[in-house]
């Protein structure tokens, strides 16, 4: 039902929703839809509906019952802010991630349009970080739509990393994730579009997170940047940490 993660940025995987549509450039190879196509072959019982937008409420308590506190990114398989996953479905999810408060959950769309437009229906408790997705500097206005959330953390993924993303803008944004794409069709991603990035979040004193390469062979190409690794993150608090895996 949930499962630890090797995600670099996280330490496990919560998805009450799964299936997802493509919404933008970033979509085009989308690991997502490969992986519930192979589990629906599987025969698993989550995925009977392959990629269609499915709610899963019998998931909804699982993060209750982790006694060890963990980061953990919301919907890896699909994208909470989907027009079709009814509000009042998105509430039960935020109502667990308010109870479960030991953990920090990571909630990351696309959909930033729905995202500002819900700011109003939904309360971010303290230990919910929002976060959107900009691959290309014609996805940077999801930034402002992002700063228009009240959430304690807010952060970007610039993964995967499809073009240069020029002056961008990270007044009020905690931490920032960059990598490739990854896979037998993976778009190539230059190291200038990375250090400019890195440079910015240093200049403002952002954490910054290098998550990978990416290419056919991701683990062969690695994730340092310069002649190191990247890993840094916002404030956690003494209970939670990557090594929570």
């Amino acid at each position: 039902m949930a499962n630890l993660s090797k995600i670099e940025w996280t330490t496990a995987t919560w998805n009450p929703v799964t299936g997802c549509t493509r919404v933008s450039t970033g979509c085009e190879n989308c690991y997502a839809a490969a992986m519930a196509r192979r589990l629906k072959a599987m025969g698993l019982e989550k995925y009977r509906n392959g990629f269609d937008v499915t709610t899963h409420e019998c998931v909804l308590d699982v993060p209750l019952g982790w006694r060890k506190p963990r980061l953990v990114f919301v919907n890896s398989m699909s994208d909470l802010f989907h027009e079709e996953v009814p509000l009042r479905f998105i509430r039960r999810v935020f109502a667990v991630m308010e109870r479960a408060d030991r953990h920090i959950f990571q909630v990351l769309t696309k959909r930033s349009g729905r995202l500002i437009e819900l700011r109003d229906e939904l309360y971010w408790p303290p230990n919910v970080w929002a976060g959107v997705t900009v691959e290309s500097a014609d996805y940077a206005y999801r930034l402002d739509h992002l700063r228009q959330v009240q959430a304690a953390t807010r952060f970007v993924s610039f993964e995967p990393l499809l073009s240069e993303v020029g002056g961008i803008d990270l007044d009020r944004i905690d931490w920032v994730i960059a990598g490739g794409e990854s896979g037998p069709r993976a778009r190539p991603m230059r190291a200038d579009w990375v250090r400019h990035l890195r440079d910015a979040c240093q200049g403002s004193e952002i954490p910054f997170f290098f998550k990978q390469w990416g290419g056919f062979n991701k683990k062969a190409n690695g994730r340092e940047l310069d002649g190191r690794t990247w890993d840094e993150m916002p404030y956690l608090g003494w209970k939670v940490s990557l090594s929570s895996r």
